[in-house]
């Protein structure tokens, strides 16, 4: 059975999306985008988004691009 590609991440569709840190810290494994960092200037492109943690609504501001990388974010709740 051949593999599944993960669908390409956009910044407008991450909203409320689920994430597993493949690392956790803190008890904090599971988290929800909860913002979408809007650039000062519209004609900018999106680069940040806000997670909450589950476990302590922590939140955390990182580049969105970094959610595609397997060894820190695994996408949804595993």
């Amino acid at each position: 059975m051949p593999f599944k590609k993960q669908n390409p991440l956009s910044p407008k569709k991450l909203l409320l999306t689920k994430w597993t840190a493949a690392h956790p810290t803190h008890k904090r494994k599971h988290f929800l985008v909860s913002k979408v960092m809007l650039p000062e200037l519209p004609e900018q492109a999106i680069e940040y988004v806000e997670l909450e943690a589950v476990f302590d609504q922590q939140t955390q501001i990182i580049r969105w691009r970094e959610l595609g990388n397997t060894e820190i974010w695994l996408q949804g709740w595993v």
